[in-house]
């Protein structure tokens, strides 16, 4: 079964730091480009960060960027979101997904179930 679980979310206050993780799982992880997106309450989900399947080029959001890290473990099958200086605008639910670098207009894109983050004091 494809799937990918997130973990490390939390509440956490302004200027504090989280890891995020995503571990995934029944797919070749390694053909696979890997981003995170989030969505905070009554907005749309918007995209975060992105990383190549080999990890070699990273992007990020212009809100996120100096703040926030995107890697990948291919080994491990688990890509991670570093976040430091979070803010309270970060507050969102953050959500793993995966696009094959090859057939990702074919093959449909996985999502994991979201990790909740809270940045309050």
């Amino acid at each position: 079964q494809v799937q990918l679980v997130e973990s490390g979310g939390g509440l956490v206050q302004p200027g504090g730091s989280l890891k995020l993780s995503c571990l995934a799982s029944g797919l070749d992880f390694s053909m696979y480009t890997m981003s995170w997106h989030r969505q905070a309450p009554g907005k749309e989900r918007e995209w975060v960060a992105a990383i190549e399947s080999d990890g070699g080029s990273t992007n990020y959001a212009d809100s996120v960027k100096g703040r926030f890290t995107i890697s990948r473990d291919n080994a491990r099958r688990s890509v991670y979101l570093q976040m430091n200086s979070l803010k309270p605008e970060d507050t969102a639910v953050y959500y793993c997904n995966a696009k094959h670098r090859v057939y990702g207009g074919i093959l449909p894109e996985i999502w994991g179930q979201g990790t909740p983050v809270t940045v309050s004091p």
